[in-house]
């Protein structure tokens, strides 16, 4: 498709001696659609030209040389220009790329580049609950919509294997394991463990020791430490696999935190040559004031045993040399903001080329709360994430019992509006604000959710039920979409893949949630507004592709955002 963005930039370029590159990005879509399709904000240039922003933009539209057939009007809008593209022309560009075949808006802007996304992460012998269901679906929407626009992804389940905790999990299992069937029910069995555990440890200083020195002996290869580990790693992750199955998430890769247990070595010898590794209360740390950073980044403890750190700093190590990326993100709640300000820092002594420590990226979140407060695994208050997942399930199966009785396949449509609704709760609002976990609101089937969409999905897909067969594009008369709302679909289908382009630069998936839900409600206003299915012919074929249209981004930008979509509901 023509690129009318940067068609704009190259002429306003041509009269101010600024780069169509650093121009392009300054360019955008107004909210209100009478203000045109693209606005050039000219006090972006004010600083550098020396003019007041409203001298600006008049000055560039006198001098502009624009092709009318492709802009048809210029106007000034206090320091704005506003650009009007030819709506016809518009509406082609879309609707014959359309007819190219099912991926439209993909892209090979990522050809040969490599992106390494680190996401889900859960610990192991503990609940998959809900406040890890962000880190997988955020995660796992980055992974498609990067795949989607051509770049070679690597998404990493960093598992929580390896740490303190299992040093207690083994303590626990030693004085009380046979009073736990493990092996019938592993996850809440370790928990129970584990919950009990720390309870004693906090009433009696030498059983915290023991479970440090647990810890220790796993590191240095006990028999007895490694076969329990293993055991406990092995039925966890059969348990986690009912959760990415009903979630559809699939890794490259499982090295957790174990798999770095004996690279480490290489990574302190590196720091300890950069004089950077210091002795601190019988700890090995990195002191890191002078970048701005009070607290010291702790690699090995005063009992000898590693850090996570270090074991985050080995990992960088081995994902710059086996996958050579442009970009490794690390989708983890923002309660982790400090030690990945640390890591990155120090791994800037570890000897890398600098493409890799640039492109270190911690994509943060807010934690899932209950009405109650934070959730726990020590202290045993969570939600497991398989018990909400089979809720929203069967409570979407209770409303299509109730509106929809005949539908077929009641069971496979309740499993894909339920989880649907579930993921789409998670990824419609910014990543980065807290998400308060209501039943009431995550299954809220009314409004801007997940069903709405599937909803509208299946709407078109009834029109097109009504037609024998899909009209040729090349036998559509486009002046038929000229009216205001099938031209605020053809827009909003136009900068799909400019939407999906803005979500990788700011690592935010609900960019995407919130442009389904605005091309859903403008369907909607389409089709309480127009009849599709008419006696004019050349109405009714214009109306039904732009609906097969709007059909075919929906299921593509849902399915990855991880959604599924129904044929009917």
């Amino acid at each position: 498709m023509i690129n009318f963005k940067t068609k704009i930039a190259e002429q306003i370029a041509k009269v101010t001696n600024i780069s169509k590159e650093e121009l392009e990005t300054y360019i955008e879509i107004p909210k209100d659609t009478s203000n045109g399709d693209y606005a050039f904000p000219c006090f972006r240039l004010a600083k550098e030209l020396k003019k007041a922003p409203p001298i600006i933009a008049q000055e560039i539209k006198e001098k502009i040389e624009v092709d009318e057939n492709i802009v048809t009007k210029i106007e000034i809008a206090g320091g704005y220009l506003n650009f009007y593209i030819n709506k016809e022309l518009m509406t082609k560009e879309v609707l014959g790329e359309m007819a190219n075949g099912e991926s439209y808006g993909k892209s090979t802007i990522g050809k040969g580049r490599n992106i390494v996304i680190d996401y889900s992460a859960p610990n192991i012998a503990t609940p998959f609950h809900i406040g890890h269901l962000r880190s997988t679906v955020i995660g796992a929407a980055l992974y498609k919509i990067y795949q989607y626009l051509g770049y070679n992804i690597t998404g990493i389940n960093h598992l929580g294997d390896y740490g303190t905790q299992f040093g207690k999990l083994i303590e626990g299992y030693k004085l009380w394991g046979e009073e736990y069937n493990i092996d019938q029910d592993p996850i809440n069995e370790l928990t129970k463990i584990y919950i009990r555990i720390n309870e004693l440890c906090k009433k009696d200083e030498k059983v915290l020791e023991a479970c440090r020195d647990n810890f220790k002996k796993l590191e240095d290869k006990d028999p007895y430490c490694v076969e329990l580990w293993e055991k406990f790693r092995k039925l966890s992750l059969q348990e986690f696999q009912k959760v990415y199955d009903l979630l559809g998430s699939k890794f490259d890769s499982w090295n957790g935190e174990a798999f770095y247990s004996d690279k480490m070595p290489e990574v302190i010898e590196i720091l300890e040559k950069s004089g950077k590794l210091v002795e601190s209360h019988g700890a090995k740390i990195v002191d890191l004031e002078d970048k701005g950073i009070n607290t010291p980044c702790i690699i090995i403890k005063s009992n000898g045993s590693k850090t996570y750190a270090t074991r985050d700093l080995e990992a960088i190590m081995y994902r710059a040399r086996t996958y050579d990326y442009e970009k490794a993100l690390y989708v983890t709640s923002y309660e982790q903001i400090l030690h990945f300000k640390q890591v990155f820092e120090v791994a800037k002594l570890l000897g890398l080329d600098e493409k890799y420590t640039n492109g270190l990226k911690h994509v943060s979140f807010g934690m899932v709360l209950l009405p109650t407060g934070k959730m726990s695994t020590r202290e045993g208050n969570i939600i497991k994430l398989e018990d909400l997942l089979n809720e929203a399930i069967e409570r979407a199966k209770q409303i299509i019992e109730e509106k929809n009785p005949d539908l077929e396949d009641k069971d496979e449509v309740a499993k894909q509006v339920g989880i649907s609704a579930v993921i789409f709760n998670d990824l419609s609002n910014s990543r980065v604000k807290d998400e308060i976990f209501d039943w009431d609101t995550i299954l809220n089937f009314q409004g801007e959710t997940g069903p709405y969409i599937q909803y509208t999905y299946v709407r078109t897909k009834s029109v097109l039920e009504k037609v024998e067969q899909l009209p040729e594009f090349s036998k559509i008369n486009l002046s038929k979409l000229s009216d205001e709302y099938s031209q605020n679909i053809i827009k909003l289908l136009y900068n799909f893949e400019d939407t999906l382009i803005q979500v990788t630069n700011k690592e935010e998936p609900s960019i995407l949630s919130r442009y389904l839900i605005e091309l859903a409600k403008a369907y909607s206003s389409f089709y309480n507004e127009n009849k599709i299915i008419t006696e004019e012919q050349e109405i009714q074929d214009a109306r039904v592709y732009l609906t097969y249209s709007v059909g075919k981004v929906l299921k593509i930008g849902a399915e990855l955002l991880g959604m599924q979509m129904p044929n009917k509901m």
